[in-house]
């Protein structure tokens, strides 16, 4: 049989009573605790926010009031702290330095350094002439000497002149007529050697002599006051005349019978009887004929 425990009417009021007292008591207790612990925790923030500016505005000389600024040479790649602080900068301004190298940031230009967030115009043209880059922190880029600039090998290559522009032939060397358009180091030595053998040109279509020659080259050149080399067709012999390019053997022994035979020769047009001597023969000749 189960047992009942009874409590009185007047125990119960009583009980009631202290647990009311209890309640507001414990209440009162919460309230003002956590007002204190709000007051307690805004006092620690302040009191890390002044130990923080304090920090970063306490001056480098422990001892003095204030910071003593001292400019001399520095490489911002490798100054410390210190030597940056002594430079007048501001330690976040330190700190920024310090990440901007850990991230593999390099300072290459003086002007570089201007970027520094926070650094005021007056502050670096202050700095400029004390900044030193290493030739370490260069581009690698420097140190690999620049390809030069194509220069024509105008020996090998020369430059050929323009249209309307001409090269006289019976003055002009080599490397002269090489610069016309379509002459060659092969042409201009037949060139050469052609004219020396006929003792000079009086025209330029006796380029036309040299096989092969290249037709649109021909408005390049001039002929100015020609003054070819002359024969004495009454003076040489026959082996001295069938050297020129326009006398051959048979017409060299024309012109030394002519003479034995006739005499003394005044004109060419006196062999025109010889079938060696016909009339293109005779016309090309006569610039280079002396009586």
């Amino acid at each position: 049989m189960r047992r009942f425990f009874y409590i009185h009417r007047s125990d119960r009021r009583v009980i009631i009573t202290l647990l009311c007292i209890v309640v507001v008591v414990l209440t009162a207790i919460v309230l003002t605790g956590g007002d204190e612990t709000a007051t307690n925790s805004s006092a620690i923030d302040k009191k890390r926010h002044a130990q923080r500016r304090h920090y970063d505005n306490r001056p480098i000389d422990e001892g003095g009031p204030t910071r003593q600024v001292r400019l001399f040479p520095f490489d911002p790649n490798t100054a410390d702290s210190t030597q940056l602080l002594q430079l007048g900068l501001q330690r976040w301004q330190v700190r920024n330095i310090y990440r901007y190298r850990r991230a593999g940031g390099i300072y290459r230009r003086p002007q570089d350094f201007a970027r520094l967030y926070g650094l005021t115009a007056g502050q670096y043209r202050q700095l400029e002439p004390y900044i030193r880059i290493s030739a370490d922190y260069q581009p690698a880029s420097r140190l690999v000497e620049p390809e030069k600039p194509y220069v024509r090998d105008t020996l090998r290559y020369p430059v050929k002149i323009e249209q309307g522009q001409h090269v006289v032939l019976n003055t002009a060397d080599t490397a002269q007529l090489r610069r016309v358009p379509g002459i060659g180091t092969y042409f201009a030595n037949e060139i050469v050697n052609h004219g020396r053998f006929l003792g000079g040109y009086v025209s330029v279509d006796q380029l036309d002599e040299i096989p092969d020659f290249p037709q649109e080259a021909k408005q390049y050149f001039v002929i100015s006051s020609p003054n070819p080399r002359r024969l004495n067709v009454n003076r040489l012999s026959l082996n001295e005349l069938k050297r020129h390019p326009y006398i051959n053997y048979y017409q060299a022994k024309a012109i030394v019978d002519y003479r034995r035979l006739h005499g003394r020769i005044e004109n060419l047009r006196q062999l025109s009887l010889s079938k060696d001597f016909p009339p293109d023969a005779i016309r090309r000749l006569e610039p280079y004929i002396e009586y």
